[in-house]
């Protein structure tokens, strides 16, 4: 073995050394932060310290860890090994990961699973993910109404639900229909021999198996819930989702829309910076650039074709990207507003008039005041500036200062009407916002810069 590798191979093992007296320690950490510290583990290492935790532990960990490293975790020990450790993981997880899985990787999984938790995986994995089946939990106590509170305890105990579950037990009979539920505080308080019938919530939400995540969030969000129970035809229970998820299916919604809103094709729906290959990177980026750089070919067209105007009167070039960028960060700003007042559900298509109105008046205001700022800038900078005779700075500074403001307004209902329409037509409207609208804020923006200048300057 060369020195080097040696030296690699020694500063690992004292790594692990380290971590391994740390353990005590670690357990009474929470579970994200011992994931974290294990994740700057290299893969061959991680499960030999995971050896020192308890396997409902090595579960709970292992689910911290990025879709990609699972991945790679798998696919670098035993089935068996591995199947100990899926065993534990939280059942929406689990699933998650399964589903990730080629088809011959999936059977070569299950037959090292127990009956229940095969049986577990695969029901859940006939919901696509973006359902709430999809993202479900079969992790939840249950108890009957005809139980007496001590009765219901002893169930409870026996289920032995996870902490982030507990909160609500799910009253059924014995078709795992759902009569209603009842909090921890509700069965605590009560006494032991009043009946769990005394204490029933019946008035309940729920979802179905089938409706979209999105629905599911929004429900969690409005009612406040810790977590929502998930229905089947048949009114069964078949799984609650809880806040924690919904936060999840939020924050991928974001991710989501705001890599449309860039240009960034094909969100993943687990945003993994890292796990993602440069290749990967590019692929979901080029398209949207390429088709926008080639319509970009119209701005050219239109600077070339009023090239006299700028050989006479270069001033005007110098303000052109001042021009172009206030139009920019104007139609950004509506744009954004919209798209996400759309995803909030607080605006509709049928809001389209009210909205164009109000952008309108908005930008009116920005207009003046960007306005004035700019004929003002333009006299401070441009003084010694050398032009034709036959042109004042004055002249020029109101023709560049209401380019601009005529620029902001335009840009602004821009950047407000297209998202509207998009939706009105069933599409996405983040993925018609920026970079699509900047393209064409830049061209309108061109347009109404130069037919102002030759209007009010006449220097064609």
């Amino acid at each position: 073995m060369k020195p080097e590798e040696l030296k690699k191979l020694t500063e690992e093992f004292s790594q692990i050394d380290r971590i391994i007296e740390m353990v005590p320690a670690l357990r009474k950490m929470p579970v994200v932060e011992v994931g974290e510290i294990l994740q700057a583990l290299q893969d061959e290492h991680v499960f030999f310290v995971l050896e020192h935790f308890p396997l409902r532990e090595q579960g709970l960990l292992f689910a911290e860890f990025p879709m990609a490293r699972q991945l790679d975790f798998f696919r670098t020990i035993s089935r068996k090994r591995f199947a100990e450790v899926f065993e534990h993981m939280p059942s929406d997880i689990r699933v998650d990961f399964f589903q990730h899985l080629t088809q011959d990787e999936q059977a070569a999984l299950l037959p090292y699973l127990s009956k229940k938790v095969r049986e577990d995986v695969i029901h859940l994995s006939a919901y696509p993910p973006d359902t709430a089946g999809g993202i479900m939990s079969t992790d939840f106590a249950t108890v009957r109404r005809d139980m007496t509170c001590a009765e219901a305890i002893l169930k409870v105990r026996k289920d032995a639900p996870s902490k982030k579950t507990i909160y609500y037990i799910y009253v059924v009979d014995d078709n795992q229909i759902m009569l209603g539920f009842i909090t921890l505080k509700d069965l605590i308080m009560a006494s032991p021999d009043s009946f769990v019938a005394d204490v029933l919530h019946t008035d309940f939400v729920y979802v179905t198996g089938e409706d979209p995540r999105e629905k599911v969030a929004q429900m969690i969000e409005k009612y406040d819930l810790v977590a929502i129970p998930v229905l089947n035809k048949e009114s069964q229970l078949v799984g609650i989702v809880t806040h924690e998820e919904a936060l999840e299916v939020i924050q991928a919604e974001h991710t989501e829309e705001m890599q449309k809103f860039m240009g960034i094709m094909e969100a993943s729906e687990r945003f993994d910076y890292l796990g993602l290959s440069s290749f990967s990177h590019f692929r979901k980026r080029v398209v949207w650039l390429v088709y926008l750089a080639a319509i970009g070919i119209i701005s050219g067209l239109i600077i070339h074709h009023y090239e006299a105007a700028l050989q006479k009167l270069l001033i005007l070039a110098l303000y052109m990207p001042m021009v172009a960028d206030t139009g920019g960060n104007a139609e950004s700003q509506s744009a954004t507003v919209v798209v996400r007042a759309l995803a909030l559900g607080q605006i509709t298509p049928r809001h389209g008039l009210h909205i164009l109105w109000k952008e309108t008046c908005i930008s009116s205001f920005l207009a003046i005041c960007l306005g004035l700022l700019v004929f003002g800038n333009v006299l401070f900078l441009s003084w010694e500036t050398e032009i034709p005779s036959q042109f004042s700075l004055g002249e020029i500074a109101l023709t560049i200062s209401l380019a601009l403001s005529l620029q902001v307004v335009s840009a602004t209902i821009i950047g407000a009407a297209l998202p509207l329409l998009v939706k009105r037509f069933g599409g996405d409207p983040a993925v018609a916002a920026s970079p699509a609208i900047t393209t064409i804020v830049d061209i309108t923006g061109l347009l109404i810069y130069f037919t102002l200048a030759n209007t009010l300057l006449d220097i064609i």
